[in-house]
């Protein structure tokens, strides 16, 4: 037997909402459209963004032209011309900019970023500064890959262990 109050709530929620022009502090629907909108948090099967921005988001399936996203999580994510600074998706399609990218299968082309992490990742003029991924293909110029990324800590925690057992013998207390 169900809640009434809660499927009187859950009526409440629209199954689709559009914005034109419009911004909104939160918005919770089956299907989201923006065209030239903002909204500060988003929650969503779908989401569709044309010339539009969110600060939060979460969904199943993100598709934006054009249009900026702050902190995006989603199964599939397709950003044309627009750019994201932290996205964790299944599958990250990106053309255009983007701080962090972490996902199962990343493609990326005619962009920088910071961070971009994958088990499979595809490029085409990318540029990034550090690149961890389990498979690589494509054109990308990067500052750290993989190895080193692990070159770079194993030499950190060696210099650190070294500093630390040098410092402890010349300020050790005698008795």
């Amino acid at each position: 037997m169900s809640d009434p109050k809660t499927d009187a709530e859950e009526s409440k929620d629209p199954q689709v909402v559009n914005l034109t022009n419009a911004s909104a502090e939160t918005i919770q629907a089956e299907l989201v459209r923006m065209h030239q909108s903002g909204a500060n948090n988003l929650f969503a099967d779908e989401v569709g963004m044309k010339e539009s921005g969110a600060v939060g988001m979460k969904a199943h399936t993100v598709s934006a032209h054009q249009s900026v996203m702050f902190a995006l999580k989603a199964d599939e994510v397709n950003i044309a011309h627009g750019g994201v600074v932290v996205t964790q998706a299944n599958e990250v399609h990106l053309q255009g900019n983007a701080g962090l990218v972490a996902g199962d299968e990343v493609s990326m082309r005619d962009g920088y970023s910071l961070v971009v992490a994958g088990r499979d990742v595809r490029t085409e003029r990318v540029e990034t500064l550090v690149l961890l991924a389990g498979n690589v293909e494509g054109d990308v110029t990067t500052l750290v890959d993989t190895r080193g990324a692990i070159l770079a800590g194993v030499l950190g925690g060696v210099i650190s262990g070294l500093f630390l057992l040098v410092g402890n013998l010349m300020f050790r207390r005698r008795k």
